[in-house]
């Protein structure tokens, strides 16, 4: 954990979203109007499902693959009053995009000297190492999105290898050889886009195709075409030893127990996100399970105070938010074990005994909370708890101590499991996000018998004045009286710095 942490640090800590971003977000369908996007936005707020972004597809553009960065003048005749309309339902615009430039683009005849030598989807390669290639775009994302409102981006077709993106002979006015400038691009496009905010003093959180080293202050979450939902656990897992996020978004399923197993697993992640781009899903889609959807919907919403603190551990001590459990203290890697090793034979393959102690299906979230999420057709699973007493997230059972248990949760849960004296900041179920300023009641849950102690974080969630003092640490505990009855504090808010507490409940999960 610490070689990862510092790590971390030395790329410039972990991203800190804006609390919007660690909402719930939809992206809608690829060739939606103006009035498709505010019809669905009304719809969510009429059945009562939360919404802090929505995202825009392809067909926002007047032309995509290649892109001209310009609105489609017949879906959006009117882009900064529809932006404006959205923002006072509460809810941002997030715009898809790739980075190649369109024939049909304004900033087509600027850009072409200083692109690379092949296309993209038809359309020219800047190069973003160039200050020139990276200002033009700049100055256009700016002038025609983020002025108006926009609150960030979905950067796609940025991965890839030579048949995909630009071969090895491409070259670029910046000298940079083509190969690493297909590995590096997407650390572009992120740095890019990020600046545009930053001199706003404005926060952003987007998705990304690809990223690489260097990457963890960058305020994106990975994401990608592949949908088997195991594996996106595993890049969940794997992506917190590398200071990137990745999110195992929602698309379309294949049954209404697909789907609630797929959004459940979303809501303990860095991007609460159904993608229904192609598919036109909403959380609605399967009404058997409407009403499980919005339960962790809402159950996403008021563990904002939790995640968004986890955040700014990420950020100010480079703990990731996700992990896998080789990094929590008490896991023991032979408890891992799924295969016989007595047969194999390890010179011919060393690395079998690596592979058999892998846990790729369950993660630390957060400072307290094990996931271990239910794939389709699985009625049972084996949770391998670390040393220490856990209990369960929902009940407040205590369920074990360093071993493996087998756990049958039933279709409406997701398996949590939480540390003995954990101590979770939850706030009162809302549709958005809290807005600057704006205070939020909170109900502070103790598991288990001992002791507790938890830092809370708290900014005003949208600047980058954090960055000059402007944020604060609440330090809540949970200790016994003299008889020894649990009972709980939070520290005072320190004068001149963010307070977004009004008041402050106490709710004891374990039964004495």
């Amino acid at each position: 954990m610490d070689v990862v942490r510092r790590y971390n640090l030395l790329c410039g800590g972990g991203t800190l979203p804006p609390r919007w971003g660690l909402g719930f977000t939809q992206r809608t369908k690829k060739l939606y109007t103006a009035e498709d996007v505010k019809n669905e936005a009304d719809e969510f707020e009429q059945r009562g499902f939360p919404l802090d972004f929505i995202g825009l597809e392809p067909g926002w553009q007047s032309k995509a693959y290649p892109c001209t960065f310009e609105w489609d003048a017949t879906r959006y005749p009117d882009p900064a009053g529809f932006v404006k309309d959205m923002l006072a339902k509460g809810v941002r615009i997030n715009l898809w995009t790739n980075p190649y430039v369109s024939p049909d683009s304004k900033i087509y005849k600027e850009m072409y000297p200083v692109s690379g030598s092949h296309t993209v989807w038809c359309g020219i390669v800047p190069d973003l190492a160039g200050e020139k290639a990276r200002k033009i775009w700049m100055d256009k994302l700016e002038q025609e999105h983020v002025n108006i409102g926009v609150s960030g981006y979905k950067v796609d077709e940025v991965d890839g290898y030579d048949r995909y993106l630009w071969p090895d002979v491409a070259t670029f006015p910046s000298g940079i050889a083509a190969e690493q400038m297909r590995q590096t691009y997407g650390l572009w496009v992120q740095r890019t886009t990020a600046e545009l905010y930053k001199k706003r003093n404005q926060r952003t959180f987007g998705l990304v195709r690809a990223s690489n080293a260097g990457a963890t202050s960058f305020p994106y979450v990975i994401y990608n075409d592949y949908y088997s939902h195991p594996d996106f656990i595993t890049a969940l897992i794997n992506s917190g030893f590398s200071g990137v996020l990745w999110t195992p978004e929602v698309r379309s399923s294949s049954s209404s127990e697909d789907w609630l197993r797929r959004f459940q697993s979303v809501v303990f992640s860095p991007m609460a996100m159904i993608n229904a781009w192609a598919s036109g899903t909403k959380p609605w889609t399967f009404p058997e399970v409407e009403n499980q959807i919005k339960e962790y919907a809402m159950l996403r919403m008021q563990m904002m105070p939790y995640w968004y603190s986890e955040f700014a551990r990420y950020h100010f001590d480079g703990i990731p938010p996700f992990r896998a459990m080789n990094l929590e203290p008490g896991f023991i890697p032979e408890q891992g074990t799924t295969a016989k090793l007595s047969d194999a034979n390890l010179e011919e393959n060393p690395y079998l005994e690596a592979v058999s102690k892998e846990i790729k299906d369950q993660y630390m979230a957060g400072e307290y909370l094990l996931v271990a999420p239910m794939f389709k057709g699985q009625k049972e699973r084996t949770v391998v708890l670390p040393k220490g007493d856990w209990y369960d997230f929902y009940t407040g059972k205590y369920v074990g101590n360093g071993e493996k248990i087998t756990v049958t949760p039933g279709l409406d849960r997701i398996p949590v499991y939480v540390k003995d004296g954990a101590v979770l900041p939850f706030m009162e179920a809302r549709l958005h996000a809290p807005k600057a300023g704006e205070k939020v009641n909170l109900e502070i849950r103790h598991y288990g018998k001992a002791d507790g102690s938890y830092r809370l974080y708290d900014d005003d969630g949208e600047t980058f004045d954090y960055e000059k003092g402007a944020y604060s640490w609440r330090d809540i505990t949970v200790t016994r009286d003299k008889k020894g009855k649990l009972k709980g504090a939070i520290s005072k808010a320190e004068k001149g710095k963010p307070n977004s507490i009004a008041n402050v409940t106490w709710k004891f999960m374990t039964e004495e």
